[in-house]
């Protein structure tokens, strides 16, 4: 029998300490990825989920809040901004368009997003790529109570067009903070992959004049998106002078993108204990394999004797005990992709779910290469002793 057939065997006869180990393997192999692989595509699918704006023009406070707030839909507006404010950036000629985004307000906890309805009618979200409202609908009309739900929204909800529905008061449902108005659903957005699939649009006023809210800021915004011209850093520069250093009321957060890359490096930390702890699992199941293989070597110290007194060479009996360290590591790497997709696409859809961002697991990494080859490394140290052990059978005294 060849050396691959007697590991093969082996592995085998050990079968459940083979598994434990192999699924050791396969945990750390799937952590390694998981931690590497999914940290570098959320970084650029959340950059490039930016929805086509360069910045955000908000109330004075934190850029991450306002950022998160108005582009992703994920956190609360620290304030409003007047009415003149939104008309004043508008207005400037580094500004290729602007829309106003007023929230405050749910229906069943998805929340509602008020805005222009030429922003859903000629913004391009993704160059080249512009909101499509689905066959049978039609965009929202700005004085009319009347919404559009994104593609995600509509159907967490089962909204179809022509349904009616109320508005809640706050960003969370609460049953007893129901709004008069009664909303006619007229179109449902086409999937975009960005965060705008998961909110229900309706007119801007339809938000600043809700019911219950304070008439004094029936004018005002939460926020509002801008598009700067091409080329246009120098008129970026300007407007990040000229309301975060100059003035005292507002925050320009530009480059928009920069805000979320900035969050995700502030999370390093996390990412390198991650890391560790997937190196220390590593090291146990290489640790794991050489238990199992040494003992499988003490234990069949009279069969390699037998082996070498049948004409194996010391050779032959060590490449044995590799050949099954390898074995149970490729076993290993097989399961950890099988675990890194089933546990990548539940932590994908809850992301899709969450922040409306669509990313893709399976795009070529790095880890997907580096993570197997660290595994081999792995398997081959671990492959070393017990086929030392093999290698130094006394055959005389195993034959006795």
């Amino acid at each position: 029998m060849s050396p691959i057939g007697m590991a093969a065997k082996g592995l085998k006869q050990r079968l459940v300490s083979s598994s434990i180990a192999a699924s050791s393997v396969a945990l750390s192999g799937c952590l390694l990825m998981l931690v590497w692989a999914l940290k570098s595509e959320a970084e650029r699918t959340f950059a490039a989920a930016d929805g086509g704006f360069d910045a955000v023009l908000g109330p004075r406070g934190s850029k991450l809040q306002i950022v998160l707030n108005a582009l992703y839909h994920l956190d609360e507006s620290p304030g409003l901004i007047r009415w003149n404010d939104y008309e004043r950036i508008k207005g400037n000629r580094a500004v290729v368009a602007a829309y106003p985004i007023a929230v405050g307000d749910n229906y069943l906890g998805i929340r509602l997003v008020g805005t222009a309805r030429e922003y859903l009618e000629n913004h391009e979200y993704r160059e080249g790529r512009q909101f499509k409202v689905e066959a049978g609908g039609a965009l929202f009309q700005q004085k009319a109570l009347e919404a559009v739900a994104g593609s995600q929204a509509a159907r967490q909800l089962g909204l179809g067009v022509g349904d009616t529905f109320h508005p809640y008061h706050g960003l969370q449902y609460n049953a007893d903070a129901r709004h008069e108005e009664i909303y006619t659903v007229t179109g449902i957005l086409e999937p975009t992959g960005t965060p705008a699939d998961k909110v229900i649009w309706i007119p801007v006023e339809g938000i600043q004049t809700m019911s219950g809210h304070d008439p004094n800021a029936a004018t005002d915004v939460s926020a509002v998106l801008v598009k700067l011209r091409p080329g246009a850093n120098m008129a970026g520069f300007q407007l990040d002078m000229l309301y975060n250093k100059r003035g005292d009321r507002l925050t320009f957060a530009w480059p928009a993108s920069r805000s979320i890359l900035q969050f995700f490096e502030k999370l390093g930390w996390f990412d390198q204990v991650l890391q560790a702890i997937a190196g220390m699992v590593a090291i146990i199941a290489g640790a794991g394999i050489t238990a199992v293989l040494y003992n499988a070597m003490n234990e069949r110290q009279r069969d390699i004797a037998v082996w070498r007194a049948l004409g194996a060479r010391r050779r032959t009996v060590f490449s044995i005990a590799l050949l099954e360290s390898l074995g149970i590591t490729m076993s290993g790497m097989v399961g950890s992709f099988l675990l890194y997709g089933m546990a990548g696409s539940g932590i994908a859809r809850f992301i899709r779910n969450e922040a409306g961002v669509a990313m893709d697991i399976f795009a070529m990494n790095a880890a997907f290469w580096w993570t197997p080859i660290g595994l081999l490394a792995i398997g081959l140290i671990a492959g070393l002793a017990p086929a030392l052990k093999a290698y130094r059978t006394d055959v005389t005294k195993n034959l006795i």
